[in-house]
């Protein structure tokens, strides 16, 4: 039962970009075509927050199907902030199903546009706002360092992906 909800660490990046291109399409579906797409999207941001891709369609997509076809980009980046990631996904879905239900779809789908951005950025181009996110709580001292030592590390994080390190 532990295995099942744990999350892995590290995280196949080109897994974790595909499930982000998949929350976009989930997203836009929402906002153009049916409503209903929402609960989907919320009930998979809440399983991978839980399990990891084990009970997400799209995780398990994700990992079982498009990674391995996408092996030369293989990177591995840490699970802690990713996780992170997948719950501030499922505080919006979940707030915008609330406000769905309260306010009507007309107040209730605006919640959705930041996670379109958010989800593009990542998918797109491979930057994480939640990551990004995480490591500033790292830095301030609100998330302790011991849980993910390289996130608060921004040197680090810039020369695995061959980037010159920012003078901070």
């Amino acid at each position: 039962m532990r295995r099942l909800f744990s999350f892995p660490n590290p995280v196949n990046d080109a897994a974790a970009r595909t499930v982000a291109l998949g929350v976009v399409v989930m997203s836009l579906l929402a906002l153009t075509v049916t409503r209903w797409a929402l609960v989907p999207l919320a009930y998979g941001f809440a399983a991978r927050v839980a399990t990891g891709p084990t009970l997400s369609p799209l995780g398990q997509f994700a990992t079982r199907i498009a990674a391995p076809r996408l092996s030369r980009w293989r990177r591995e980046v840490a699970g802690p902030p990713k996780r992170f990631a997948q719950a501030i996904g499922t505080v919006l879905t979940l707030a915008c199903a609330a406000t769905w239900w309260a306010a009507g779809w007309d107040v209730a789908r605006w919640i959705l546009v930041p996670l379109v951005a958010a989800a593009s950025l990542e998918g797109f181009f491979g930057y994480c706002v939640g990551c990004a996110l995480f490591g500033g709580l790292i830095r301030y001292g609100l998330i302790p360092e011991s849980v993910c030592a390289e996130c608060g590390d921004l040197r680090q994080r810039f020369a695995a992906a061959g980037f010159p390190p920012p003078e901070v």
